[in-house]
């Protein structure tokens, strides 16, 4: 029995829901090296998909790759029904309008305060007033738990509340789409699963689909609907916590378990290795 067949008894409400992500056969390189080999996964509407991975396995890549921040070798990515890689920058745009993103660190600009970063987007796209735009930056601070918090500067707010901050911006357009990296990475356990809860309760309230690319297990066994579990640009499985946690193949027990994999090479490769470095 593979995987998604599981997914499809364990999960009969999210399979009845249409893709909203889909990516068939990506290639990715940098310069010469294959970062990414032949990635197909999909994401449902109204789920929460965890892309995980140890460092190097392509997970960063696949989400510059979603965003359209990164041109493919080969490869379809459908957002919302539109290839992402062939449709016209007008289109594109739009279509970035109805997808919000966390990045890892906040990305806050420095020299706005709260209310002013939250509001950016909207700035950016829409031709709103700015009492409407207050209105609707403050309603979000409300739903990340921020109210009260809109005059303080980026400099003033303690890790969880740059994430909070992070979120509020990324859906004050209500978008369909979230997409949050490492959403607690740095933070203390009881703040990383407050940040969880809010990724929780975002789905619950807005409907969206959401993204999220975390090392962190407690936070992706938490959330997860399902994980993309990545290896070195492969997927090793697309399943469900329980799915994951039971799989038989050694790489994703090594990853569950945090035990580290020495890698052998038979003396033609390390040669190879040796010799690349100089040409």
């Amino acid at each position: 029995m593979t995987a998604e067949a599981a997914v499809v008894r364990a999960e009969p409400e999210l399979v009845a829901n249409p893709p909203v992500i889909e990516v068939v056969d990506l290639i990715t390189h940098y310069g010469p090296r294959e970062i990414l080999h032949k990635i197909s996964l999909s994401v449902r509407q109204g789920e929460i998909m965890v892309i995980m991975g140890g460092s190097g396995s392509g997970k960063s890549t696949l989400l510059n790759s979603l965003l359209g921040l990164i041109r493919p070798t080969s490869g379809q990515i459908r957002i919302l029904g539109q290839d992402l890689n062939a449709i016209p920058d007008v289109e594109r745009t739009r279509l970035r309008q109805k997808t919000g993103v966390a990045f890892q660190g906040g990305a806050l600009f420095s020299s706005l305060n709260v209310l002013e970063n939250i509001m950016l987007p909207l700035r950016e796209h829409t031709r709103l007033d700015q009492h409407t735009m207050r209105i609707m930056a403050r309603l979000k601070m409300q739903v990340v738990n921020l109210a009260g918090f809109e005059a303080l500067m980026p400099s003033e707010l303690s890790g969880g509340m740059i994430k909070r901050a992070a979120l509020a911006r990324a859906i004050v357009m209500d978008p369909r789409i979230l997409f949050c990296d490492e959403p607690s990475a740095g933070l203390d356990p009881v703040v990383s699963s407050a940040i969880d809860d809010l990724i929780l309760s975002l789905r619950e309230a807005m409907g969206m689909s959401i993204v999220v690319v975390t090392h962190e297990l407690e936070s992706a066994f938490k959330i997860a609907d399902r994980i993309c579990v990545l290896d070195k640009g492969n997927i090793l499985i697309v399943g469900t916590v329980d799915e994951v946690k039971n799989s038989p193949n050694q790489r994703i027990q090594n990853l569950l378990n945090r035990r580290t994999e020495e890698e052998t090479l038979d003396p033609d490769e390390y040669l190879r290795r040796l010799t690349a470095a100089n040409d």
